[in-house]
């Protein structure tokens, strides 16, 4: 391993000085941060976008096209809450279809409906300025929709997720819903492909997190991908 071992902030420093670029990439999801996630259920590091700078020894002004990846629909692996999630026939669809185990551990995965809220708070936190929107053909077939728009607790709704624990166990989900469509979307890489339904989910998206889509994903193929904004462009 020799060879392949080096001072990373050197390295990268070097590269952005040459004019070349370098695509970052931060491990686990932002609500497993140690400091903005759902504590005590997180990791034990930061997994904010902010960790692109910590973490190679660069500036945060260095960072530039902040991306981040979200599903069509909500997952998590273990415990912690999750105000969304499906315990019926839709949550047993979105597991089977989107293959939904851990990749380390091999777990099942805990699915629900688009949380809205989490998203927003998460593109907030760190940064994005444009998300990539995966996974999207896995909602075929489904006769409606439900995203997540704001928590209902002790008779209030809230447009964030509360920072206690205790309320966070308690939260209950206010929901808008749309229709779903009954065309595959499955291979898409234009708009023109895919039904209007599907393209109104992905439009009321990006009104409720206030973020636009810059990368769709139709399909685990690399090329099956809708490209809006390119991250790499000046």
């Amino acid at each position: 391993l020799r060879p392949y071992i080096a001072d990373a902030e050197v390295r990268v420093q070097k590269m952005l000085g040459d004019g070349k670029r370098a695509l970052i990439e931060c491990a686990q999801g932002p609500m497993l941060d140690i400091d903005f996630g759902t504590y005590p259920y997180v990791t034990s590091s930061n997994t904010l976008g902010g960790m692109a700078a910590t973490g190679t020894g660069l500036g945060p002004n260095a960072i530039g096209f902040v991306l981040g990846i979200v599903k069509a629909y909500t997952t998590r692996v273990g415990e912690g809450p999750f105000p969304t999630e499906l315990f019926d026939n839709v949550g047993k669809h979105l597991a089977e279809v989107g293959h939904e185990k851990g990749t380390v551990t091999g777990r099942d995965r805990r699915c629900g409906w688009f949380d809205a809220v989490l998203v927003r708070q998460t593109c907030t936190t760190s940064g994005v300025k444009g998300i990539a929107l995966t996974k999207l053909d896995v909602l075929d077939g489904l006769d409606e929709l439900k995203i997540c728009t704001g928590y209902r607790l002790d008779g209030e709704v809230l447009d964030y997720l509360p920072t206690a624990a205790e309320s966070q166990a308690r939260v209950e989900p206010v929901y808008e819903t749309l229709d779903g469509w009954k065309a595959s979307t499955a291979g898409a890489r234009s708009w023109a492909d895919l039904p209007a339904a599907a393209i109104k989910y992905v439009r009321r998206i990006e009104e409720l997190i206030d973020c636009p889509v810059a990368l769709l994903s139709t399909s685990p193929e690399r090329d099956d991908t809708i490209l809006v904004t390119d991250p790499f462009a000046d």
